[in-house]
This record gives C-alpha cells, sequence and structure tokens, in this order.
C-alpha cells in the first residue's frame, strides 16, 4: 500500500445504481460494462491523486489529500459515464458520496466515523448523484470545476451516526438528474354525511334544548324583578283572605305575565337569529 496522506483527508464512495438489475438484463455483457466502469472511475480518480483505497464488484473507495480534488474528480467521472455508450443501449448511473475529516491511520488503512460517514452518504445519492458533507462543501468553498455548482439537499439522518448530516449536491451543467417520483398523499377519507332525518332530528333536539334553556333563565329573571316589586306592598282595600274577585285579577295578572314572558324569549330568539318553533 502507498504512503497514506495524514490529517484531513476527503473520502469518497461509489457504486453503480441497480447493478445486480444491470446484471440482469445484460447476462453475460456485463462484464464489458464493469470493466469499462472500473477503468473509468481509476483513470478519472488517478489524474487528481486519489488513491485506491478498497474496490469490490463495482464499488470503489478512494482517498484524496484535497477536497477540491476530490469533487474535481467526481465531476470528471460523472462527465465519462454520461458520455459513453454502454451494452444494450442502457445507462450505467454511479452514485458518489463524499466527506472530509481527520481519521485515524492504521496499518490497514483508515479507521474511524470518517469513513462511515462518506460510505452512509453514498448509499443516500441516486445514481448520477455526488452527494457532499457538510463539511467537504465548506472546504470546497468556490473552487468548484467549471460548469459545477452546489446546492443543499437537507439533512440526513446516516444509519448508524448520532447526528444528522446537512447534505449538498454537485450539480453538473449538462447532465440532465432523473427526479425521484414521489407518490401523491392519499387523499382524506370524508366523513360520512348523517341521514336527513337523523340531521333534522338533532337540530330540532338541540334548538328545542337550548329555547327550554333560554326561557327557563328569562322566567326566572322576571319572577325575581316581580318579587322586588312585590315586596313592601301593602294589600289594596278591601281584599279579603278568600275573595274570588281578588284571586281573579291575580290570574289575570299572571297569563298577563306569561305573555310578557313568552314575548321577551320569542325577542332573544330573534337576536340570535333563531326562528321559535310554532305551537301545537
Amino acid at each position: 500500500m502507498p504512503d497514506l496522506p495524514q490529517g484531513t483527508v476527503t473520502f469518497v464512495f461509489t457504486d453503480i445504481e441497480d447493478s445486480t438489475e444491470l446484471l440482469k438484463r445484460l447476462g453475460d455483457d456485463y462484464r464489458e460494462v464493469l470493466s469499462a466502469h472500473r477503468k473509468m472511475v481509476r483513470a478519472a480518480f488517478g489524474a487528481f491523486d486519489g488513491i485506491e483505497m478498497d474496490t469490490q464488484g463495482d464499488a470503489f473507495f478512494f482517498v484524496f489529500p484535497r477536497a477540491r480534488d476530490a469533487v474535481a474528480a467526481t465531476v470528471e467521472a460523472q462527465r465519462v459515464h454520461a458520455a459513453s455508450r454502454w451494452p444494450g443501449g442502457e445507462n450505467v448511473r454511479v452514485r458518489m458520496g463524499l466527506h472530509t475529516g481527520e481519521p485515524a491511520l492504521h496499518e490497514d488503512g483508515y479507521i474511524g466515523l470518517d469513513v462511515v460517514r462518506a460510505a452512509r452518504i453514498c448509499t443516500e445519492g441516486r445514481g448520477g448523484q455526488i452527494l457532499l458533507s457538510e463539511a467537504t462543501r465548506s472546504l470546497v468553498g468556490s473552487g468548484l470545476p467549471e460548469g459545477v455548482s452546489v446546492f443543499p439537499v437537507g439533512q440526513r439522518n446516516l444509519r448508524g451516526i448520532d447526528e444528522p448530516e446537512r447534505v449538498y449536491e454537485v450539480a453538473i451543467e449538462g447532465l440532465e438528474q432523473e427526479e425521484p417520483q414521489a407518490e401523491p398523499p392519499p387523499e382524506p377519507e370524508a366523513p360520512a354525511a348523517p341521514k336527513e332525518d337523523e340531521f333534522t332530528r338533532d337540530i330540532d333536539k338541540r334548538f328545542e334544548d337550548f329555547g327550554e334553556r333560554l326561557a327557563a333563565s328569562i322566567h326566572e329573571r322576571v319572577l325575581q324583578k316581580l318579587e322586588r316589586k312585590l315586596e313592601g306592598v301593602e294589600a289594596p282595600p278591601g281584599l279579603r283572605a278568600g275573595d274570588d274577585s281578588a284571586v281573579d285579577d291575580i290570574a289575570v295578572r299572571m297569563e298577563s305575565l306569561g305573555d310578557e314572558i313568552d314575548a321577551r324569549v320569542r325577542a332573544a330568539l330573534a337576536k340570535k337569529g333563531l326562528t321559535p318553533p310554532e305551537d301545537s
């Protein structure tokens, strides 16, 4: 293994999207795809001082001494893949994830969460995408290759990493990105409308309860006022106990009071925009 850069380094992980399905469709021709893919990645990454740490099937693990070189290498690799003709007219789309950190160096290579973070960012991508961690984005700054821009895609919860990672995507001019098809949210089920007779009965019952409560309240207030007026009022001259004319007079007054209460109830309902039911 060559001398590995120490201190701050940038890791790059790559793999082919849906490689298993691609293998099923191409059969033996997949060997040609895999060989061409490996040559393209190694040539592009090697041109920017990338060091190959590991390869398994169609996946690569590289390290770069500089974040800007790592981004430039991945951009070049994506352009070469997009411009190539593949067996069966297939599109070979590669996803790439980058993260910059200060990992520990072991005799077998780098160890630590920085390696894991870069690998997890790669798995968050789709074919044709280059995703950067916030650390890589900060180091790259404005030193991007020509025709390249970077934009945020939000925070991602990476498996095995406690804190969410703010992720950025590299946009390459001239290379179209396929947007994932978002499933439309299910339409909420409308509540079943009550049957007309149930609805009518419910309204009538509420109106009836409201009218009874309102009438009782007004009746009570009128009686209280009447009692206060009668306090201390002496009986008229000539009024005797058992006098039928006096009883008739009181009955007439009570009937008049009932009419007054009824009129006040109707007036109060009218103010509420309600029409009292007709007497049956």
